[in-house]
C-alpha cells in the first residue's frame, strides 16, 4: 500500500471519529482536545506528500476519549494528576484509533532516543570533551554493559589530561540509554551545577561526554582522575511516558567495584518531572554536602 493511500485511509477514520461523536461538552472544552482534533487542526491532502501534525505534542492530560462521561469534570481533575494514560475510551475490546496511532507514536520516539545518537554538532556547542568506551557501536553497547563501564588506554589518556589530578569534583555527561534526554537537559542543567558550586569557590574542569556510556564509566574516570566526587548525568531508559528522562548519579570517590548503595541519585530529570534548573541546583547542595561528609549514597547521613 502507497503511502498516499495509509494517509487517506488514516484521515477517513479520524473524519469518521469526529463526526460520529456525541459526547456533550463538559465544563473544561477549552482542555479536552483529542488526539484526532489536533491531528485535523491543518488540512493535509493526501496528495501532497506533506506530513501530519506530530501527535505526540498532545498532552494526554488534557485529552479525554471517553464517550459520554457521567463526570468529565473530575476525570480530567484525576487525569491532571498523572502522566498515565486514564480516559482512552474503546471501541469494542480494542483501543480506539487515536489512541493506538498515539502508543505507536510514543513507542517510535523511545525507540528513536535509544537507537540515535547525540548529534556531534551539539556536543560541540555545549564544549564537551569527547570520549568513548570500549563499544565499537550501538549493538555492542546495548549487548556487552560491561564495555560501556570501561575505556581504552588512549581514551584514558585523554580523560587524564582534560581532567588533571585529584580535582575536586568532576561532571560527566553519557549518552546512556536515551540520546534526547541528554539534548533536552544538559544544556539547563550543567549551569545550575556550575552556579551552586561557585557558591562555594569550586570550579570545574572541562566536562566530558563518554559515547557508549553505562553508569559505571563514572567508577573508571574516577580511578584515573583520582577526583573526589563525580557527577555523571544520563540518559535513562525511556518509555511510553517520555523518551527525555535523565539521571544524575554522583558518587564519593567512585571506583571499579563500587555497590550501587554508595551513589545518590536523582531521576526522572525532564520537564514533566524534575525541570533541569531544579535538578543541577539540588545536585551542586548533595556535591558539596559529600564534600563535606566524605561519604555518598546510604552512607551520606
Amino acid at each position: 500500500m502507497r503511502d498516499e493511500e495509509i494517509r487517506s485511509m488514516v484521515e477517513k477514520i479520524l473524519d469518521q471519529m469526529l463526526n460520529t461523536s456525541t459526547a456533550p461538552e463538559p465544563k473544561r472544552s477549552e482542555v479536552i482536545q483529542t488526539t484526532a482534533e489536533a491531528l485535523k487542526k491543518k488540512e493535509i491532502p493526501a496528495e501532497s506528500g506533506e506530513c501530519l501534525e506530530d501527535i505526540t505534542k498532545t498532552d494526554l492530560r488534557r485529552q479525554l476519549l471517553v464517550k459520554n462521561p457521567a463526570d468529565a469534570e473530575g476525570y480530567l481533575d484525576m487525569k491532571a494528576k498523572t502522566p498515565a494514560r486514564l480516559g482512552i475510551g474503546k471501541a469494542g475490546a480494542r483501543y480506539r484509533t487515536a489512541t493506538m496511532l498515539r502508543v505507536r507514536a510514543d513507542h517510535a520516539a523511545a525507540q528513536d532516543a535509544v537507537f540515535s545518537d547525540v548529534s556531534e554538532d551539539f556536543i560541540k556547542k555545549c564544549g564537551f570533551v569527547f570520549v568513548k568506551t570500549l563499544c565499537k557501536d550501538k549493538d555492542e553497547y546495548l549487548t556487552r554493559p560491561d564495555l560501556g563501564r570501561r575505556f581504552p588506554a588512549d581514551e584514558l589518556e585523554v580523560i587524564r589530561k582534560t581532567c588533571g589530578s585529584h580535582p575536586k569534583v568532576l561532571v560527566i555527561v553519557g549518552d546512556g540509554l536515551s540520546s534526547s534526554a541528554i539534548e533536552a537537559n544538559v544544556e539547563d542543567m550543567i549551569p545550575a551545577i556550575r552556579q551552586g558550586l561557585q557558591m562555594h569557590q569550586i570550579t570545574l574542569p572541562p566536562v566530558l561526554f563518554i559515547k557508549y556510556a553505562r553508569v559505571g564509566a563514572m567508577d573508571a574516570v574516577g580511578e584515573v582522575t583520582d577526583a573526589d566526587v563525580i557527577c555523571m548525568l544520563v540518559g535513562e531508559r525511556p518509555g511510553l511516558v517520555t523518551a527525555e528522562s535523565m539521571s544524575a548519579y554522583i558518587a564519593y570517590k567512585p571506583r571499579h567495584g563500587l555497590a550501587e548503595a554508595k551513589r545518590t541519585v536523582i531521576s526522572n530529570i525532564h520537564k514533566g518531572g524534575t525541570t533541569a534548573v531544579e535538578a543541577g541546583a539540588h545536585a551542586a547542595e548533595l556535591i558539596v554536602k559529600m564534600l563535606e561528609k566524605k561519604a555518598s549514597g546510604i552512607d551520606l547521613k
